[in-house]
């Protein structure tokens, strides 16, 4: 798909968005003239916003090439200003960027190309609207969106504006999971029968939960954005949202989102899942989290099965290997074949085996590095499949995460027999005995008598992959989006 409008046709669609979303608050450069590929003399120039975490390497991804130049700076904490802005100019011969803490200031500026987006999970999808929207090409860090609907949007937004968006799941640009990918879909293990994404994790607690005070530097209004107005009750402001449903989306959004995008990308399955369930709770603490700590998500896709694993309890090291591990992978992807399996261990390499054990082939190679190069290349070219990582497949693989949370809220405390039984009544590819057996294993090795605490069971909810709704069930559409603040809306359907 080549990208190619004419200056009248863009500033044609983005005024009609104006006029469709009134009550939305878009930047003033909304209807900002197209930006041609620009000649490769030129350098991009890119606004990186929101600076704690996964922001360093976004800075790092870009001043590590010579054709683009970090000209804006953007992150509500203001206690990141001098740091990140001297940072970075010693990054790129002293070439200091502008900081904002609003980043529709930096969308007002006609001069940015390119705007990546590293911050919390709740804003990633009204973010990366309001830049499509202003013209601008994105990368959004993964989970691209905190529900299943507006992540669709942004896919919206990205096509009508015809910009160039990729999603944060490096994987995709390295050549050893590409290699190992058209391994298991040329049929080398056999017929892949279940795809098990894993992410054994330890987390701690996050602390008591009380009322607290946001940080003085942080605009909280800003960092709620999208989410309603309300207490800080967590100990530590800054990556502890992470395990609160309101911003975060747990273990299954923050870290899985990689290993569900590797699951779904190996099984070849284009669209979300014909049905879900899960199980799992937030065991070991009584803390500010409401998020689960370990959980169990099956997506049935009739003749195969996409399974993930989470256990985020922290472990004492002399415990078993099983109990901490799967197939000597744990922050992985297993791809079960009938004549082997394949084990991801890294972001960039994996081993297959036969059915008995035997070695096959390794795979290896990459780094993130090559993710940010592929984008930069796509935005020169303005071809979207030159993207690995576009911004539908994030879409996918982070709805996946998200309909496994919605069974998971919908659920109910049952007894582990219960939740065994239910889970066999149902017909998947999917060896739920011998999951269960390993998550009972973890959890009493870890001092949880999960006999006494019970377990939390979610609904087999069924699921329309073309509408990417509910199938008769109102309640769980619900899940399907928020109730946004005003001012922070992200459009409707139709009206990006």
């Amino acid at each position: 798909m080549t990208i190619r409008k004419t200056r009248r046709e863009f500033l044609e669609d983005s005024m009609f968005a104006t006029a469709a979303a009134a009550a939305f608050v878009a930047p003033t450069s909304l209807i900002a003239a197209e930006k041609q590929s620009k000649s490769p003399n030129e350098k991009l120039h890119v606004a990186v916003v929101g600076l704690n975490g996964r922001g360093n390497a976004h800075i790092g991804g870009f001043t590590n090439r010579d054709d683009v130049i970090i000209t804006h700076l953007c992150d509500v904490d203001s206690k990141f200003h001098e740091s990140k802005v001297e940072g970075v100019a010693k990054r790129q011969d002293g070439h200091k960027p502008k900081f904002e803490t609003d980043m529709r200031r930096v969308l007002d500026d006609p001069s940015v190309d390119i705007v990546s987006i590293a911050t919390p999970n709740h804003l990633h999808s009204l973010q990366a609207i309001w830049a499509l929207q202003a013209g601008k090409d994105v990368y959004v860090e993964k989970p691209v969106s905190h529900n299943v609907s507006e992540g669709r949007r942004v896919v919206e937004a990205a096509r009508k504006y015809e910009r160039i968006c990729q999603a944060g799941t490096q994987s995709r640009s390295n050549p050893g999971m590409i290699d190992a990918i058209e391994f298991v879909q040329s049929g080398k293990i056999g017929d892949v029968k279940v795809a098990r994404g894993l992410c054994y994790k330890p987390r701690k607690s996050i602390g008591e939960k009380g009322t607290y005070q946001p940080p003085k530097s942080v605009d909280y209004s800003l960092w709620l954005g999208p989410a309603q107005m309300q207490e800080v009750t967590r100990p530590r402001f800054h990556y502890d949202w992470h395990w609160q449903m309101p911003f975060g989306n747990g273990d299954l959004g923050n870290q899985g989102i990689h290993q569900m995008d590797l699951a779904r990308w190996g099984l070849g399955v284009n669209e979300l899942s014909n049905a879900v369930i899960s199980y799992g709770g937030r065991f070991g603490y009584e803390d500010a989290g409401t998020t689960p700590n370990t959980q169990v998500v099956v997506h049935d896709y009739g003749d195969r099965s996409l399974v993930f694993e989470v256990r985020g309890l922290v472990y004492d090291k002399k415990l078993k290997e099983s109990s901490v591990s799967y197939q000597g992978s744990k922050i992985g992807v297993i791809f079960e074949g009938t004549d082997g399996y394949l084990v991801m261990t890294t972001y960039h390499s994996g081993t297959a085996f036969d059915k008995d054990g035997n070695k096959i082939r390794d795979f290896k190679g990459g780094s993130d590095q090559n993710h940010y190069n592929n984008f930069i290349e796509a935005v020169r070219s303005r071809e979207v499949d030159h993207l690995n990582g576009d911004i539908l497949e994030g879409h996918l693989s982070s709805a996946l995460c998200h309909t496994g949370l919605i069974s998971y809220q919908m659920g109910e405390e049952v007894s582990p027999t219960e939740c065994l039984e239910r889970m066999e009544a149902i017909k998947t590819t999917e060896n739920v005995r011998a999951t269960m057996a390993r998550v009972q294993d973890h959890l009493r090795d870890n001092g949880v008598n999960i006999d006494s605490e019970g377990v939390k069971l979610g609904p087999m909810l069924a699921f329309d992959p073309k509408s990417e709704t509910f199938i008769g069930n109102e309640k769980a559409d619900q899940y399907l989006s928020r109730d946004y603040r005003k001012g922070f809306e992200v459009p409707a359907e139709g009206k990006v």
